[in-house]
């Protein structure tokens, strides 16, 4: 088990790099993280969803994706509420405290999975969740200690090193967790460590003699890992574009889900993607507006007349300007959307954007499918998964923005300058990202996606093994 110092400290991508490493050396290896607050969420193939981080450590260990990778998910709605799945379902919405008086009921389901997965796996490799020594949460915790004590586990503690701290975060958490907690810890890592390792020495003494934990390794702050998916709302906006010629703008919104759609287009270096937050204007040099899925499509179509961008929207249209939007984004783009259960709140409707004739009604069924299908209106094979809530009809559909397998797909505006689709992933699919890219007046470098993802997966896993004794911490799991 790969337990944090905090949150972002590099738990998820470590556990990548350990999965891709492992795995090349023939081990069959899984990722397992018990509870995932993310509204960046995959489709596994049977029709259940996890967490994005578990996608990309399942592709990491060259397995398929598994509802058991991440049991519970948490998706959350607003600041106290959250959408809980529970092994690929959609429980229900709870409170924040309503969540913690259910967290006990779910500990066997969460036990269920990793059981699963031992059971068909030569290593499993679990990851924890936020702080670990959060010592109000430990009796109804499922992901940190409380699933190391209940499933026998060994753990390592990961600290963040360009964050500062590595040294008090270890003490602190030696003094906070119990005698019987502290003796599941086999060491310590150290994660983005720039400069001379030797210079670490007396912190590595300091912690050993406070706790008893040896450090297991320094890992070097690594490119190959930032060329990697970020996991949650704590990375976007850290990466942006190449600079290249074509402007993508996108609206930075709270309850913004699956912006690893923009993964794709981030690394093409004709393209100059820009995160615009709150406050900022939609720049007047964009090309596209892209509007991403949002956890929540009425409060985000608020907030986005409350920053005046429906304004600058406008103006960007008639400048000649293109706009797209995936899921929540498409739904946005409509005439209306109706929510008359409160699914995502109180009942009511609110009026959408405006540009595409389309109509869409929050329902509480989800839907969750992969998509493997020909494009008849670019000629691309495109690859990717639908994961919405909501029913969306109207004229607009009449014209869509792709044929899969002769399937109309999403709407596209009369003037052709404005398009929408519920496909996630869909810029990740080669073919189709290139055509896109050349209709709104850039090119693609023709390099795949999922092929630079694999390098950059190997460059890590070659990474740590240079820096961490992989035969070691083998040993240490049982």
């Amino acid at each position: 088990m790969v337990l944090g110092t905090g949150s972002d400290v590099g738990k998820s991508l470590l556990v990548a790099g350990l999965c891709r490493a492992y795995a090349r050396r023939g081990l069959t290896v899984a990722p397992f993280k018990a509870q995932n607050m993310s509204n960046n969420a995959a489709v596994t193939a049977d029709g259940g969803e996890i967490g994005r981080a578990q996608a990309l450590q399942a592709r990491a260990a060259r397995v398929p994706l598994s509802v058991h990778m991440n049991p519970v998910l948490l998706k959350p709605e607003t600041d106290i509420d959250a959408q809980v799945v529970v092994q690929g379902r959609v429980m229900g919405r709870y409170s924040a405290s309503a969540y913690q008086r259910l967290k006990p009921q779910l500990r066997a389901t969460v036990r269920d999975s990793l059981d699963q997965l031992s059971a068909r796996h030569d290593l499993v490799l679990v990851e924890g969740a936020g702080c670990a020594a959060e010592r109000y949460l430990r009796a109804q915790d499922i992901s940190n200690m409380g699933l190391a004590e209940a499933a026998d586990l060994p753990a390592i503690l990961l600290g963040d090193e360009s964050r500062g701290g590595v040294t008090a975060a270890s003490i602190g958490h030696h003094r906070l967790w119990s005698a019987e907690d502290r003796a599941r810890v086999r060491g310590v890592l150290v994660n983005k460590f720039r400069g001379d390792p030797s210079i670490f020495a007396p912190a590595a003494a300091d912690i050993l003699s406070e706790t008893g934990w040896p450090v297991l390794g320094l890992l070097r702050w690594s490119e190959a890992a930032r060329a990697l998916p970020e996991e949650d709302s704590l990375g976007y906006g850290r990466k942006t574009g190449a600079g290249g010629g074509l402007v993508i703008a996108v609206p930075q919104l709270s309850r913004m889900a699956n912006f690893d759609d923009l993964d794709p287009l981030l690394a093409e270096p004709d393209v100059d993607l820009r995160w615009i937050r709150p406050g900022q204007p939609l720049p007047g040099d964009a090309d596209v507006v892209l509007l991403l899925g949002s956890k929540t499509t009425r409060p985000a179509l608020e907030a986005f007349r409350a920053e005046g961008w429906d304004i600058d929207l406008r103006a960007h249209l008639r400048r000649g300007g293109r706009v797209a939007g995936l899921c929540a984004g498409f739904q946005m783009l409509g005439r209306v959307v109706r929510d008359p259960d409160g699914i995502e709140g109180a009942a009511g409707e609110t009026p959408g954007l405006g540009l595409l004739e389309i109509d869409t009604t929050l329902t509480a069924d989800k839907r969750l499918v992969e998509i493997d299908a020909r494009d008849g209106v670019s000629g691309a094979r495109v690859t990717g998964y639908e994961m919405h809530m909501g029913r969306t009809d109207g004229p607009g559909l009449g014209k869509p923005w792709l044929t899969l397998d002769g399937r109309g797909e999403g709407a596209v505006s009369r003037d052709g300058q404005v398009a929408g689709c519920y496909l996630h992933g869909l810029f990740a699919s080669d073919a189709f990202r290139g055509h896109w890219l050349g209709q709104m007046g850039g090119q693609s470098s023709g390099e795949g996606h999922d092929a630079r993802l694999d390098r950059a997966l190997d460059a890590f896993a070659e990474e740590i093994a240079a820096d961490l004794d992989l035969d070691a911490l083998l040993s240490l799991a049982r």
